[in-house]
């Protein structure tokens, strides 16, 4: 795995290394019909000529050290095995290169049990109760694992569009054995709503262990028990918005919740009315996001507004201290045209190779140093993806379907430029659109969208822009990396319209009959956030470098953490070690969720990618 080329630009790789977390071995046992499958990560520290050995139960599992893939199935193997793997180089095996045992699954999936929080009334006599909702990741005690961010919706959460009041929204931390470590209340004047709270898990100051950052105000309580403001101050007005009080910015310790630094909320609310309405809807936008803005160590970036104004903020958490970097604002002079260019969603990547990340916004792209790159001036989308969509050109692209109808409502644009490489008409608001390797005849990943325009359905494109069917994938959601190729899956749900149930579902693409077949339906999880089927969280967590999927119970009363039990002969790093995909993780909570994407190609014909250029931190104290 050579690392003189760049994933991101397909340039000669001079950019420095950055900050990355310690994984460990990642090891995950599960039992299937003819013995127990065994799969591990790859590190994208680790060289090409790395192999491994294989233990059961102490004894050596494989003839011959595993150089070609990062997965095994023991025939031997029993729900009373238990695994470690050691690392093998030019043949001779590493002295203390053992992993931790691991225990083997007797189902597909992990249960954490969940702390599940009592329900309330509103004040004007509404009752409510609560459901597990969009979850994150980090290695929060620097143990080499991570520990999962969940946060707890109220059944009254609301659009910003709508009035009520809600009941306060919760995140809970809990390690993957189900220990639960602390939940921060975040209070009455922070309402509840896909809008609202963004909040991004990461190691911010490199001391080996992540911190998370979000939104607070009067009242909110921190994993400790202590209150951040006024405890008793109520901001809510009769429509259940909160467009008046005290806004804050606050940096919570990971292993316990403890409120490490509090300021105010930047950017802030200012006048109300000036962000497109007076009611609260269009001034409560709220987008955020972790960047490598000088290329080596990693940033908060918290947002406000998209529809008109938009503004962005930067941040730094280093050494106890949160300052902050640098603040973009539409209405500053010369960036009046990125004014109504966000999305429900943001993404990260050096998108002009410079080593350093921007902002893709939507419509709009914000440079490592808080200036405006570019802006395509195409509005305000529902979905977005960005990533080397394309193996033939350079860059990364972006495909984006708009809200506004024109003759690029569904188009593709170089991410560097903002130079529109193809795109097509709506006549619509576009809801939904994918991108995904699903069709090995076609080079790269092919699009798709919810819009039925003049032609009378959008079908399927390539990503050059040749239509390959008029048939359109009824998936719109997510796309995972699941089964033995580099195609990608179609990680969605069962949804039941007249109740407002889903159940979690992955889908294959058959191009050649041009359907939809179910290859996983994991009975009595449920999916998040109404249509948009979302799961709590999509990521690869442990095992090789395909990716888990968490899903809640029906009854929020455990989280359900998936993994592939599929052999596949390709091997690759983590995708937690590439930048743009982890990133993506950070960021898949936000708003509208959309799924991760790495930033090299993934897909049919691949090539090996590069080796991450990256150094890996640690908590000394925790090992």
């Amino acid at each position: 795995m050579s690392s003189n080329v760049s994933a991101s630009s397909g340039q000669p790789n001079t950019l420095l290394p950055r900050q990355m977390e310690d994984i460990g071995r990642g090891l995950v046992a599960i039992k299937v019909e003819k013995g127990v499958y065994v799969g591990w990560r790859l590190l994208g520290t680790e060289p090409a000529n790395i192999a491994y050995n294989l233990y059961r139960d102490g004894e050596k599992v494989n003839a011959e050290p595993i150089g070609s893939s990062t997965n095994y199935v023991d025939e031997q193997g029993s729900l009373d095995s238990s695994y470690t793997v050691r690392v093998v180089i030019e043949g001779v095996e590493l002295a203390g290169s053992e992993s931790q045992p691991t225990p083997v699954w007797s189902k597909d999936y992990m249960s954490i049990p969940l702390r599940k929080p009592e329900g309330g009334t509103t004040p004007d006599g509404i009752e409510y109760t609560y459901s597990a909702n969009d979850a994150s990741v980090g290695d929060l005690d620097g143990d080499g694992e991570y520990e999962i961010i969940l946060k707890w919706d109220p059944s009254n959460s609301h659009d910003n569009a709508h009035g009520g009041y809600t009941g306060n929204v919760y995140l809970d931390a809990y390690k993957m054995d189900g220990r639960f470590l602390w939940r921060i209340d975040l209070g009455r004047n922070i309402r509840a709503g896909a809008h609202y709270t963004q909040f991004l898990v990461y190691d911010f100051d490199g001391d080996g262990k992540a911190e998370i950052a979000c939104k607070t105000a009067d009242g909110t309580v921190d994993g400790q028990g202590n209150v951040i403001g006024d405890a008793n101050a109520d901001y809510r007005n009769k429509r259940g918005f909160i467009i008046e009080g005290p806004e804050f910015l606050t940096v919570f310790d990971g292993g316990t919740g403890k409120a490490l630094a509090t300021t105010d909320y930047d950017p802030p609310r200012g006048d109300v009315s000036a962000w497109g309405d007076s009611v609260g809807n269009r001034v409560d936008r709220f987008l955020a996001c972790v960047a490598y803005l000088d290329g080596v160590r990693p940033s908060l970036v918290m947002c406000r507004g998209y529809y008109t104004r938009t503004v962005l903020a930067a941040f730094n958490w280093r050494d106890g201290e949160l300052t902050k970097v640098w603040t973009f604002d539409s209405n500053n002079e010369g960036y009046a045209s990125y004014a109504g260019q966000g999305n429900h969603s943001v993404a990260v990547a050096d998108v002009d190779g410079d080593g350093k990340d921007e902002i893709v916004y939507g419509s709009c792209v914000i440079d490592h140093d808080g200036s405006g790159l570019y802006v395509t001036g195409l509005g305000h989308g529902d979905a977005m993806h960005v990533g080397s969509l394309n193996p033939n050109r350079p860059g990364l692209e972006v495909y984006q379907v708009h809200e506004n109808p024109s003759d690029n409502g569904i188009e593709v644009h170089d991410a560097k430029t903002g130079e529109i490489l193809w795109g097509l008409p709506s006549t619509s608001d576009i809801g939904r659109g994918l991108a995904a390797d699903i069709d090995p005849r076609y080079d790269g990943a092919e699009v798709w969208s919810s819009d039925h325009w003049k032609t009378g359905g959008f079908g399927l494109y390539s990503i050059t822009g040749e239509k390959i069917t008029n048939t359109t994938p009824q998936s719109f959601n997510f796309a995972i990396w699941w089964d033995g190729d580099l195609l990608r899956e179609l990680l969605d749900h069962e949804y039941d319209r007249s109740t407002g149930i889903g159940e979690g579902r992955i889908y294959k693409w058959d191009y050649e009959n041009e359907r939809l077949i179910t290859i996983m339906t994991p009975e009595g999880t449920r999916s998040n956030n109404g249509t948009k089927g979302n799961p709590c969280l999509q990521a690869d967590l442990f095992g090789d470098w395909r990716e888990e999927v968490i899903w809640r119970s029906a009854d929020s009363t455990e989280l359900r953490i998936y993994s592939t039990t599929e052999v596949t002969e390709h091997r690759i790093h983590t995708l937690m070690h590439d930048p743009v995909y982890r990133l993506s993780v950070a960021w898949q909570n936000v708003c509208y969720n959309q799924p991760p994407h790495p930033g090299f190609y993934l897909g049919h014909g691949m090539e090996l990618p590069p080796a991450p250029a990256i150094y890996v931190t640690k908590n000394n104290q925790a090992k």
